[in-house]
């Protein structure tokens, strides 16, 4: 049985390549991507197929539901996500198996079975409009509770600048300068703000539409944002969102 990785996170990827080799010694990798687009030239690439692909949700330049735009995935695919709100219905509704991170050992054997005594393809058409349903009616976050010492405050979401991280930890910065730590990963937070209202410009920043005060394109394509509050360092949109970004500024 071949097997495809779709998984941008280094040591993420290689974990799920051990745990696949240790417990199924039938599984071959034949082939591990890391985004949207290296995923969809592999799937074109005549002379490779895969039985299942395991498929993060969110990839270096974008969503994986883009790649079922651009590709056809004849392939059972399980969805691993680090977040449990994340269209869990509609990945079922799609006939699609998912997994939440970290993998554990004996979930995987399960969605390894399923998937072994599973028949048909992907039902596109109702995992996309299953997606579309789940983002229309999903409600966001308006608070967060985060401590300062032996305080414990309501924040509303309303007052937040920007959250990054540093050095391992996730720092939520308001509009009027202070800073707090944020228990919950970058991943799940970007999951927690309304779109509409927030971005993630980077893997390590979520920037809030009303603290950006202006842009200055950077070689390379890159941008730079000078908020408010300042910052300590070179806040920067990555590459492969820069478009994306450009769109969110303008709705």
């Amino acid at each position: 049985m071949n097997v495809l990785i779709v998984e941008d996170e280094i040591m993420a990827q290689k974990s799920l390549a051990r745990l696949l080799t240790r417990h199924f010694p039938d599984i071959s990798i034949t082939g591990c991507t890391d985004s949207v687009k290296s995923t969809i030239a592999w799937l074109s690439e005549p002379g490779n197929n895969a039985d299942i692909i395991f498929m993060d949700v969110e990839l270096s330049d974008g969503e994986c539901f883009e790649i079922f735009r651009h590709a056809e995935v004849k392939a059972k695919v399980i969805m691993t996500t680090a977040y449990d709100s994340y269209a869990l219905k509609a990945f079922e509704a799609g006939s699609v198996d998912y997994l939440l991170k970290p993998i554990d050992p004996l979930a995987l054997k399960r969605a390894v079975a399923r998937c072994r005594m599973s028949g048909g393809q992907i039902d596109v058409d109702s995992l996309m409009k299953a997606v579309r349903n789940d983002r229309q009616t999903k409600e966001y976050r308006e608070r967060y509770i985060v401590r300062l010492n032996d305080r414990i405050i309501p924040l509303s979401v309303s007052n937040i600048a920007y959250i990054y991280s540093e050095e391992k930890n996730n720092y939520l910065v308001t509009s009027d300068e202070q800073r707090y730590i944020l228990d919950s990963s970058l991943d799940v937070i970007s999951e927690e703000l309304d779109p509409k209202l927030f971005f993630r410009i980077s893997r390590s920043c979520i920037i809030s539409m009303k603290a950006i005060t202006s842009i200055i394109k950077q070689a390379g394509g890159r941008l730079r944002i000078i908020p408010i509050p300042s910052v300590s360092f070179e806040m920067t949109v990555s590459r492969s969102r820069v478009e994306d970004f450009l769109t969110w500024l303008e709705k």
